[in-house]
Order: C-alpha cells, then sequence, then structure tokens
C-alpha cells in the first residue's frame, strides 16, 4: 500500500477555553468558591479583589484546580497588532464610591463568614490518652499502630497477623499476637466505651460492662449480647425469653439498656471532612406576604476588578517613543494577563447568571412547596423540565443541581432533593415519588409497633388513598428510606 496525500474537509465541535472554565465553576459550590478565586489571583497578578473583600479572601486556603493557559506564537505581526486602546479605556475605570453611596441608609453587612470548627480528631484524642498508660518502648509502639488502624466510627478491623507484620517491616518491631492483644485490652479501656472493638458484639459488651452496677438489666443484657446476638438482631425475642425464661418487662428492661449504647464510639469524636460539617447554602429562598424572593449568597458574586498597576504600564507602553522587542514581550504578558483576568472575570458573572436562572425555573416549578414546606406538594421534576424553561442543556442544569444547597423557613435543601420522578394515581394525576415516600414514612411512623405493617398492607393502604402502585415498589421505597421490614420494627 502506497502512501499518498489527501485534502479532506471535517467538521468538529470544540469546547473553548471559556466554556471549559465556565463547567468547571457551575461545579464548584459556594464553601469552595472563594479557594478557586484564591487560586486564580495568586496565579493571575492582573485580578484583584476590592479593598472591601480583599481581607476576606487572603485566608482562603489552596484548592486544587487545572486551569487554561492561553499560548502565543511570538511572532512580529501579533506584537504590531496591540491595541492599547482596548485595555486602558476610560469607560473600564471603576466608579468611584462615593458616588455609589448613599448616606440616607446605612451600608448592608452582606459579608458572611464561613464556620470553621476548630477540634482534635478522633486519633489525636485517643494517642493524647496512650500516655496515661505505663508503656515501655516496644508496646508504646504497638499501642501507636493499633491507634492508628483504627477506622473511623472506633473499630480494629485489622487482622492481628497484618499488624505483626507492619510492625516488623515498617517499625522494626518484633511483636507477637498476644502482645498485640494485651495491648488491644488496655486500648479498649478508653474513653470513649465501646472503642478498639473487633465487632459490633463486642463494642456493645465493652459499653455495658462499664455499667455492671447499673443493675440486675444490665447483668441481663450481657447475657442475652454474649449468647443470643444473633436472635436480638433478628428480633427472635421468644427464643431469648426461653432461653434465660425471662418476661416481657425483664426483655423490655434489657432492650431499653441495649438501645441505649452507642454503635459506633468513634463517630462523634472529631471530623475528617470539615466541608461535610457545614452547609453553606448558595441560594436563599424568602416568603414575603406571599411572593417567593430568590437571592444567590454574596460569596457566589465576589467583586473582582482587572489590577490598576497593569493598566498603568500598558498606558507607559503607549506614551513611550521607544519600543523595543522587550517592550514588547511585556507588553504581550500583560495582555495575556488582562485577557485572561476578563475571561474569569465573565466567567463568573454568567455562573452567577446560570445559578439564578436555574433557581428561578426550580423555585417556579415547585412554587407550593416553598410556600408551604410541605412535601406533599413536591411535583415530579426531572432534569429536562428545567432544561426546556432554562434553555440550558441537560448537563449544565445537572452541575448546578450538584453539591448545591437552597435555603428556606422550612430548612436547608440540597437541589436534587426537589427532583424525582412520577407516579400516576387512579384519577391519572401524575404526582411525585417524593409525595409517595412521604405518605409511606407517616403510615410507618403511625403504626402500632406490636404490630407493625407489612409491605402488602403498606401498599393497600396506598392504594385506597388513590395511589397506582405494586408491593414491589413499597418494598424499593421502604429500602431507600431506610427503613426495616415489618419483623424488626417490632417492639413489645
Amino acid at each position: 500500500m502506497s502512501l499518498s496525500q489527501s485534502l479532506q474537509q471535517k467538521l468538529l465541535q470544540k469546547l473553548s477555553p471559556q466554556q471549559i472554565q465556565l463547567m468547571k465553576l457551575l461545579q464548584v459550590p459556594t464553601a469552595n468558591l472563594e479557594e478557586r478565586i484564591k487560586e486564580e489571583l495568586e496565579e493571575n497578578p492582573a485580578l484583584e479583589v476590592t479593598d472591601e473583600e480583599r481581607d476576606d479572601y487572603d485566608e482562603a486556603e489552596e484548592f486544587d484546580t487545572q486551569e487554561e493557559e492561553y499560548e502565543m506564537d511570538g511572532s512580529e505581526d501579533e506584537y504590531e497588532n496591540i491595541d492599547i486602546s482596548d485595555y486602558v479605556s476610560d469607560s473600564d475605570d471603576d466608579v468611584a464610591d462615593y458616588k455609589l453611596r448613599d448616606d440616607n441608609y446605612p451600608d448592608a453587612d452582606d459579608k458572611k463568614t464561613l464556620p470553621f470548627k476548630i477540634e482534635s480528631s478522633f486519633h489525636d484524642i485517643l494517642v493524647d490518652q496512650l500516655g496515661l498508660l505505663s508503656l515501655d518502648e516496644k508496646n508504646y509502639k504497638i499501642a501507636e499502630q493499633v491507634v492508628g488502624s483504627l477506622d473511623d466510627d472506633g473499630y480494629l478491623r485489622r487482622e492481628l497477623s497484618s499488624m505483626v507484620d507492619d510492625l516488623a517491616f515498617r517499625q522494626n518491631v518484633d511483636a507477637s499476637e498476644e502482645e498485640i492483644e494485651a495491648v488491644i485490652h488496655k486500648i479498649q479501656q478508653f474513653d470513649p466505651p465501646g472503642i478498639c472493638a473487633r465487632n459490633l458484639q463486642e463494642c456493645l459488651l465493652l459499653q455495658l460492662k462499664r455499667q455492671l452496677a447499673g443493675g440486675k438489666e444490665v447483668s441481663l443484657a450481657i447475657q442475652v449480647l454474649d449468647k443470643y446476638f444473633e436472635e436480638f438482631t433478628k428480633k427472635h425475642y421468644e427464643k431469648i425469653q426461653r432461653g434465660l425464661n425471662l418476661n416481657d418487662d425483664q426483655l423490655r428492661d434489657v432492650i431499653n439498656a441495649i438501645i441505649k449504647l452507642n454503635p459506633k464510639p468513634g463517630g462523634n469524636l472529631g471530623e475528617i471532612n470539615k466541608a461535610e460539617s457545614y452547609v453553606v447554602p448558595d441560594f436563599f429562598i424568602l416568603n414575603s406576604g406571599g411572593k417567593l424572593e430568590l437571592s444567590l449568597n454574596a460569596k457566589n458574586a465576589p467583586d473582582l476588578r482587572i489590577s490598576e498597576g497593569y493598566r498603568d504600564m500598558l498606558r507607559e507602553y503607549d506614551k513611550g517613543a521607544k519600543k523595543d522587542k522587550r517592550q514588547k514581550e511585556a507588553v504581550m504578558f500583560i495582555k495575556q494577563k488582562i485577557d485572561s483576568a476578563k475571561w474569569f472575570i465573565d466567567m463568573i458573572k454568567q455562573r452567577q447568571h446560570t445559578l439564578l436562572s436555574t433557581m428561578n425555573a426550580i423555585m417556579e416549578y415547585q412554587r407550593e412547596f416553598f410556600l408551604t414546606g410541605d412535601e406533599t406538594n413536591l411535583k415530579p421534576m426531572i432534569l429536562k423540565d428545567i432544561a426546556e424553561v432554562t434553555g440550558l442543556d441537560i448537563s449544565t442544569v445537572s452541575r448546578v443541581a450538584n453539591s448545591k444547597f437552597v435555603q428556606t423557613e422550612f430548612g436547608t435543601y440540597r437541589l436534587k432533593f426537589f427532583f424525582s420522578e412520577s407516579l400516576s394515581t387512579e384519577s391519572g394525576e401524575e404526582v411525585s415519588t417524593r409525595e409517595v415516600k412521604k405518605i409511606l414514612s407517616d403510615l410507618i411512623e403511625g403504626e402500632d409497633k406490636r404490630k407493625p405493617l407489612s409491605d402488602e398492607r403498606l401498599t393497600e393502604l396506598l392504594q385506597e388513598k388513590g395511589y397506582n402502585i405494586a408491593r414491589r415498589t413499597v418494598a424499593k421505597y421502604r429500602e431507600q428510606l431506610n427503613i426495616p421490614v415489618a419483623r424488626l420494627r417490632k417492639e413489645l
């Protein structure tokens, strides 16, 4: 086969750097937007924050984001085609603050500082307690290895043989499984009770053994968990009563003693991810006399501008008579940075417009819910519905809805909460599956716990209310609500 050249015409569709930057910014929640802007300010000296907001961004942490680079070929024609007037025109200058100030009204305080929790982590708390033990150097290293092997919920799920290997290869400590087990027993006396357990049964038993002075029900609870743990988890209470000769009152006291225990003793100590500790809403919806008012979090609309110092550099270049190649290269660098800054400012404004238009469409679509707060008033809504109203692409709506929150007078909700599929009623009306789940949850909450409703009975009750639903669908919704089957909901 011989090589040959041919002329071909192709139609390609590519995303511009601005579009890529906008898509990245849309996905960034308000809690991380400051960090993203902080990174852009560090990379681009031509971009700056107004004096009123500069202090807010000085404290932001680094946030890794891949940034687009702008390339120039360095040709002489490119140097000669620079129009300085595009960058130093008076129309781009900022309007003086005194011209915009109204002395009759006080300045609105829109600055909302993000709270940060100052605390020790779960593992730090345990390491501090190690100092209370009288351990030699070898056992202290073993104890550090054990504490470091604990999960965030306080369980030790690593095999002893694996810890022996870790100590030998990483710490150069020759330890046996018996020595590690002895250290584990000492750590299990730490606070909170139940720490360093290998499984749920051991965790609950460790907590009960610290309450032995609590009465007879505690000793009975220890026997139940020690001999009938599987039966207890499956609520086979009759077998437990026969085996330990317990009456209903004694079994009820045992159950009350066990359900007070903490199945995850490490779950309440420290936070690994502080971003999950606080929810920073992206939108605020206020009900003003039956009229819904939508506003964007001030952190979503930072006041950015082009650096005046860089404009002054271009003015000096324009006035200068001698323009050698070094000066032209400097102008090209300044032009590049100013273009990048303008693009970023435009992307922030476009992000703000896209967020507002999308949230406004959601607010109008779910108006009844935002007025009443009743989940049964939620209408079935999918991404395509909002995309048709706003004229945006479905992927853009998805990026906006992802990891964004709205604060209402009824609470703070994730935007994804308002999206749900539809279900038909007997009258042919389409209702949201969220409404059906709410009714299902209310039915289970109001049931007689001594005789909980089965999935079949729940299906009949929903059908009586006019919802065409199958039993398997009820079971699916129940599992999505993290509600166990009827037998596991039974109480004495």
